[in-house]
């Protein structure tokens, strides 16, 4: 086992990791009123289900702040997770906004695999 810490090229080809999922981090918009949302959210429900059964969403979360919802997405571009949100009824009504973070392995496990 090497205890010596990474030098600074084992760290630059470590840290490029694969993107291997996008985290999406909803939050309502201003045109989300309370009011308007329950007429949109059954057919988001569906269309959202309908991604999660095609293997582009593997998980989905609600916010605990209330502030919208939040998907792991089975996806390694966030242009495509943008194009898919975007397609989703609350997006199609400019209700719901994403933040998009491509996602990889945790580069520092390539550490245990250095040698001596």
């Amino acid at each position: 086992m090497n205890t010596n810490p990474p030098t600074p090229a084992e760290v630059k080809i470590l840290a490029n990791v694969p993107v291997t999922r996008v985290l999406a981090l909803g939050r309502w918009t201003d045109a989300a009123l309370p009011e308007k949302r329950g007429a949109v959210m059954p057919f988001e429900a569906r269309e959202t289900m309908a991604l999660m059964l095609a293997g582009k969403i593997d998980q989905w979360f609600a916010r605990s702040d209330g502030e919208g919802a939040v998907f792991l997405m089975n996806v390694t571009d966030p242009a495509e997770a943008h194009a898919l949100l975007e397609a989703l009824p609350l997006g199609q009504a400019g209700m719901m906004t994403f933040e998009l973070i491509p996602i990889g392995p945790l580069w520092p496990l390539g550490l245990l695999g250095r040698d001596g």
